[in-house]
């Protein structure tokens, strides 16, 4: 299973179109989508295909997902940060959600998680055991540092996919996976967002890709 992910920067970043033409180019089975708005909305009336985009409480964008393939789609809201994550009291203290997709059998967690590095870290165990099941969990980790789920291996792109102001490197974007390897791994070109678009094609431990 081919994946793209792409953090949008909501209404400043990626349109329909950018996506378009990433989807023309690499053929994905599967597009992960944060920072989607509802100009997003229109994707589906472009490729076909199905869509679905969850918005987070009062935030005006949120993940979402497209296939030309059916699949169903959870919202699963994450825990919040606390004061412990982020002691300044002008911090406004959001909860963030992840959608989790189900295609051909597989489930996949599309996730844009806290800054907060036990936030995040946090959020993503929680995940894990609300969702056992779980293959793979794709999106913006912003995360410093390793990540470890148990089980799970880090297969996406090494490189840097963001630059925190324009200017500091960061491998902010990650595919964790079980039971998977990574064939095809890419960081792509920045595009419309200032965030670099991964690419990983999904295949089972003991099966060869068909390239």
């Amino acid at each position: 299973m081919r994946v793209l992910s792409w953090n949008l920067l909501r209404r400043r970043g990626a349109k329909v179109e950018d996506i378009c033409r990433l989807v023309e180019t690499h053929r994905p089975d599967l597009v992960l989508l944060q920072e989607a708005t509802a100009g997003i909305d229109a994707l589906p009336d472009v490729l076909g295909g199905s869509y679905a985009r969850r918005e987070m409480k009062g935030r005006g964008h949120g993940p979402a997902a497209w296939s030309l393939r059916p699949f169903t789609a959870e919202a699963v809201p994450l825990p919040p940060a606390t004061r412990v994550d982020f002691p300044v009291p002008l911090r406004r203290l959001m909860g963030r959600i992840a959608l989790v997709v189900r295609l051909d059998g597989t489930e996949i967690a599309n996730v844009h998680l806290d800054h907060g590095q036990l936030a995040n870290r946090r959020a993503l165990r929680y995940l894990l055991d609300q969702h056992p099941r779980l293959r793979a969990v794709i999106g913006d980790f912003n995360a410093l540092g390793a990540v470890r789920l148990p089980g799970f291996a880090d297969i996406g792109p090494r490189r840097a996919t963001h630059r925190a102001k324009g200017i500091v490197p960061l491998r902010l974007d990650r595919c964790l996976a079980r039971g998977l390897r990574g064939e095809g791994v890419a960081a792509l070109a920045y595009g419309a967002s200032d965030h670099r678009p991964i690419l990983v094609d999904l295949v089972p431990d003991g099966e060869r890709s068909d390239g």
